[in-house]
This record gives C-alpha cells, sequence and structure tokens, in this order.
C-alpha cells in the first residue's frame, strides 16, 4: 500500500547530493511550508528523538542540529 509523498524522486535525489548545512536548510524550509499549510505546530523534543534515531548523527550532530533548528524558529 502506497501512501501519499512526502518526497518526490527528484527532490529525493536533490537531498541525497546536500551537505548537512543545505539539508538542514531544506528542511527547515519545507517545515516552514508544511506548517504554513496545515497550521501545525513542531514538538521539538519529539523531533529531536526521532533525528536521534536516522544512522549516522550522534549525540554531538544532533546538538549542533537543534541549535540551528531552534534558532530558526526563534525558540
Amino acid at each position: 500500500m502506497v501512501q501519499n509523498e512526502i518526497v518526490d524522486r527528484d527532490t529525493y535525489r536533490k537531498i541525497k547530493k546536500m551537505d548537512r548545512q543545505e539539508l538542514t536548510i531544506f528542511i527547515l524550509q519545507y517545515g516552514d511550508q508544511l506548517l504554513g499549510e496545515q497550521g501545525k505546530t513542531i514538538d521539538l523534543p519529539a523531533l529531536e528523538a526521532e533525528l536521534s534515531k536516522i544512522k549516522g548523527i550522534g549525540d554531538k550532530r544532533l546538538d549542533e542540529i537543534m541549535v540551528v533548528i531552534e534558532r530558526f524558529l526563534d525558540v
């Protein structure tokens, strides 16, 4: 059963080529776009928990990512 695609194939290919900084910016812009459309808020602890599950992102890198996300959200 196929769910609605959140990221189309072309966007996925672009993401694969991004470095950490470009990916962070993309995620924040994409999230802002989704939030504007849906009127939802971001649960930062839940976001941090999900990001920590990604292979290759350790505690130090996760802390750096969360600092950038919080800076963009003015938290």
